[in-house]
């Protein structure tokens, strides 16, 4: 069994850990993100130039350092999660880019990736509340936000591709991780 160490979430096949979004670990993951969702998306295999261009148009790079942090989870020994979470405003942070590779799901790590993002949304950047948008063609993820305590709220941020906005609280009724 992983032995969790500052920092680090583990479960006896998960550990999630904090890595800096430019590392290939990381941009694998983040590359594989953006295949499978956008994939799902648009109904058909996104070609690796597309990939490769929503990559440069929507960088994580707001992921790491003092407004953000991105964590990789690994199954078993091997890269097959990540999510991030970044500072919106003084308190309000943002879960973005969760997200767990086909073969390792079901297997409860999408829930403890979000659980160490809340961690380090409160530790690392000082936030009171979380809050992330969602597709309506993600009903697995829908369900996880609100089994983990978000409510669904108005639309927060614009953003053309989302379909549904949620917010916790932590420590208000909201099982704080």
């Amino acid at each position: 069994m992983t032995v969790p160490r500052p920092n680090v979430h583990a479960s006896p096949v998960w550990e999630i850990a904090p890595l800096a979004v430019d590392d290939p670990v990381s941009k694998d993951l983040l590359w594989r993100y953006y295949d499978d969702i956008v994939s799902r998306h648009y109904g058909r295999p996104m070609t690796p130039r597309e990939i490769d261009d929503l990559l440069t148009e929507h960088t994580s790079d707001d992921l790491s350092g003092a407004s953000g942090r991105f964590l990789v989870g690994r199954y078993e020994g091997r890269a097959a999660g990540c999510a991030g979470v970044r500072l919106l405003a003084p308190g309000v942070a943002e879960l973005r880019r969760v997200w767990v590779v086909p073969g390792a799901r079901r297997t409860g790590g999408a829930a403890l990736l979000v659980t160490a993002a809340e961690r380090a949304a409160r530790e690392h950047l000082g936030a009171s509340v979380i809050r992330l948008d969602t597709r309506a063609d993600l009903v697995e993820a829908r369900a996880l936000y609100a089994k983990l305590g978000y409510r669904e709220i108005a639309d927060y941020n614009g953003e053309r591709y989302a379909d549904h906005w949620f917010e916790k609280r932590f420590g208000q009724d909201s099982g704080a991780a």
